[in-house]
């Protein structure tokens, strides 16, 4: 397989992680997942991802429900760490040495997040998995993945999802929606195109890391859009077509 970029971060949602079921983890989904990386990573690409925690606990639906929101933040900051502790099993199953750091401290079970220790992890061909967000509540995990990829120089963010890109409509409830092959970030803010939180698209362009989003759940599609197939939604700093 040949590859385009030498270094990409993955950012995979909590509820990617949990698929049909409604609460926790499903883990056929997570060895398949497990699959893809390991494959990637065998053919010399550095990967490090940034897991979400929505299959076991969003802060913000907590508060919204009368939670103090920097304790509810921090909850879910835990659920990430859950997440990442199980992609780390997975994939070191599939034989690919995989190290968990943590912006909140939890020495037992990971390592604290140092930005040189993970730069070396990816330079030997581990794959780093980043847990708790970026340690601050108030911010996503979209903007832990936009922090995490500029501080490790990564050369694009892969957004997988269950869709197949960025719509102008939700495509589930408008046949209509169109799919935008390209974007640029003025596009995603102008039109409020949630493709991540307006913090993520801001720190990706002053940093000008592209995104690209992705249907997760088609097999091969990580190995494709690492090897520079046009697949689902390019967003960068200019487009052909928007």
């Amino acid at each position: 397989m040949g590859t385009t970029y030498q270094r990409v971060l993955l950012k995979l949602s909590g509820e990617a992680l949990m698929g049909d079921l409604g609460y926790g983890i499903d883990p056929t989904i997570v060895q398949a997942i497990a699959q893809e990386v390991a494959e990637v990573v065998a053919s010399g690409v550095q990967v490090a991802i940034v897991v979400g925690g929505g299959n076991i606990f969003r802060g913000v639906k907590a508060s919204a429900k009368g939670m103090d929101r920097a304790t509810a933040d921090y909850v879910g900051m835990i659920a990430t760490v859950m997440n990442a502790i199980t992609l780390q099993d997975a994939l070191e199953q599939k034989g690919v040495q995989t190290r968990v750091q943590t912006a909140i401290a939890m020495q037992e079970v990971a390592e604290p997040y140092i930005r040189r220790r993970a730069i070396r992890h990816l330079e030997k061909g581990r794959v780093v998995v980043f847990g708790a967000g970026s340690g601050n509540p108030f911010f996503t995990t979209d903007t832990a993945a936009a922090l995490r990829a500029a501080e490790i120089d990564a050369n694009v963010i892969f957004k997988a999802t269950k869709v197949d890109g960025v719509y102008d409509a939700d495509p589930q409830t408008n046949p209509d929606a169109k799919l935008f092959k390209s974007l640029t970030f003025k596009h995603v803010l102008d039109r409020d195109l949630r493709v991540m939180d307006s913090t993520a698209i801001a720190m990706c362009r002053e940093n000008n890391i592209p995104i690209i989003v992705f249907n997760l759940f088609e097999r091969g599609n990580i190995q494709r859009v690492v090897a520079g197939e046009t697949i689902g939604t390019f967003v960068g700093g200019s487009c052909e077509i928007c």
